[in-house]
């Protein structure tokens, strides 16, 4: 069962919020299914999770959920973490950087998080807008200085509405990563700048390591919690 498919048969689960006695059966033989195969039900405990997540709107609820899912992790030591099912690693000049990251906002069908220290790639920015217009639920985090650069695009996406963040500090918010529909996550020293694709000496991975994209999901949800309070 791939990702995709397990976020399928979780949807319709939690359609109604709860879960009725068919669903258990399915859901039943599905994990009945998986028992010679615990990175797979390892995968589907936390893509269970995933989706609650972004089925909760207030940030201190979802922390009752990381809580609840450390926990459960705990309960069960033996249960390995899920397998990483996709891994690439991507470097300016040797590679079109700027391309895998329009076709990653192509793709996203429910949400993007985007943390980076400067957005001034017309390429990528318009991809963005594209998956606002899409519905995709877009929140971005930034720094404040660098919104206001010439050729930043901040600007742009808070006129179509989009939710954006900064730190509002004299030090940098200086991280590079994204994380897409909340289980494919894009991280390293590339900035999101035709600068980055052109001229500098960049890279960055991307992955569906669940340990990873949790890790992540959580530090972009306290900056996002913490910029809001500023």
């Amino acid at each position: 069962m791939t990702p995709d498919e397990m976020d399928k048969m979780l949807d319709e689960t939690l359609e109604d919020r709860r879960l009725s006695r068919s669903e258990k059966r399915a859901l039943t033989e599905v994990v009945q299914g998986l028992a010679t195969n615990p990175h797979q039900r390892a995968l589907l405990q936390h893509r269970a999770f995933a989706v609650a997540r972004e089925a909760i709107n207030w940030y201190a609820d979802r922390q009752v959920l990381d809580w609840l899912e450390d926990v459960v992790k705990v309960l069960r030591p033996f249960e390995p973490s899920p397998e990483a099912t996709a891994a690439e690693v991507y470097f300016s000049h040797r590679d079109d950087c700027s391309s895998k990251i329009v076709g990653l906002l192509s793709r996203a069908q429910r949400s993007v998080d985007i943390c980076v220290f400067t957005i001034t790639d017309d390429r990528i920015s318009k991809a963005v807008l594209d998956a606002h217009a899409r519905k995709v639920a877009v929140r971005i985090i930034t720094d404040d200085d660098k919104s206001h650069d010439l050729g930043s695009d901040i600007a742009s996406f808070l006129q179509v509405g989009l939710e954006v963040r900064v730190d509002n500090s004299p030090h940098h918010m200086h991280h590079k990563f994204a994380i897409f529909d909340g289980r494919l996550l894009m991280t390293g020293s590339y900035n999101w700048t035709r600068g980055a694709a052109r001229d500098n000496e960049e890279n960055f991975l991307v992955t569906d390591d669940g340990r990873l994209v949790g890790a992540y999901a959580k530090e972009f949800e306290g900056l996002w919690e913490h910029y809001g309070k500023k």
